[in-house]
């Protein structure tokens, strides 16, 4: 018993170091970026550095990831990594959800790259005046950050802004998994009415938005007009 750590404190550097050495033998090589502004989190200027990585279905390695399945686990060495981190590399862009002390890290896979603006106060109704968003005159939260975009279309009805997702007939929307940034002294907040679009054209609401531990996590009404 003597020659055992009373309170075990090496064993999360053991396991990391384990899961570098396996990613260094079935992985590629990656880029780690850690976000340091609003806008373009995979900018050179936030690479910290490149370390082999693999993923996997939490399933195990066996099992494919399948259809609207968004979460992997990360092997590779998380002594220089944290939440919140993106890595990209052969298997595609992905962003750290969770780093727990054993075993390996939950992250998100990446689809789309979104961009969040908060549209301004519309002016007084009056007589000729146009009260609705504007999104010239909108400002930009956040640009060009990957995230994870999934689909949630219900019934066949065209899509308006006041359409929920979920909702029969309804053009539905996205679910949309998102890092938690922190820029400057706080964090990005998110908030229902945000206006959100993506790299293929595609224009959205912020219907609901839950900040997890995990990070974002947002219902979007897809919108047309």
């Amino acid at each position: 018993m003597s020659g055992l750590a009373a309170d075990n404190s090496d064993v999360p550097d053991a396991i990391r170091r384990g899961l570098g050495m396996a990613a260094r033998a079935v992985g590629a090589w990656c880029d780690l970026y850690r976000p340091q502004a609003a806008n373009a989190p995979l900018d050179g200027a936030n690479r910290l550095l490149r370390l082999p990585a693999t993923f996997a279905n939490p399933g195990g390695f066996r099992v494919p990831v399948g259809y609207g399945d968004a979460l992997w686990e990360g092997y590779f060495d998380a002594g220089y990594s944290r939440h919140g981190d993106y890595i990209a590399g052969p298997e595609g862009v992905f962003f750290i959800a969770a780093q727990p002390r054993l075993g390996p890290l939950l992250c998100v896979k990446t689809n789309r790259v979104l961009g969040f603006s908060r549209p301004a106060a519309p002016a007084a109704a009056g007589v000729s005046r146009y009260v609705g968003v504007q999104a010239g005159a909108a400002v930009s939260l956040l640009l060009d950050w990957p995230a994870s975009v999934l689909a949630t279309r219900v019934g066949g009805r065209g899509a308006l802004p006041a359409d929920a997702p979920g909702v029969e007939g309804s053009a539905g929307g996205w679910v949309v998994l998102l890092p938690a940034p922190r820029i400057g002294a706080g964090p990005v907040l998110l908030r229902p009415g945000d206006l959100v679009h993506d790299d293929i054209g595609r224009a959205g609401v912020i219907g609901s938005a839950e900040l997890t531990h995990l990070g974002w996590r947002l219902h979007v009404k897809q919108a047309t007009s």
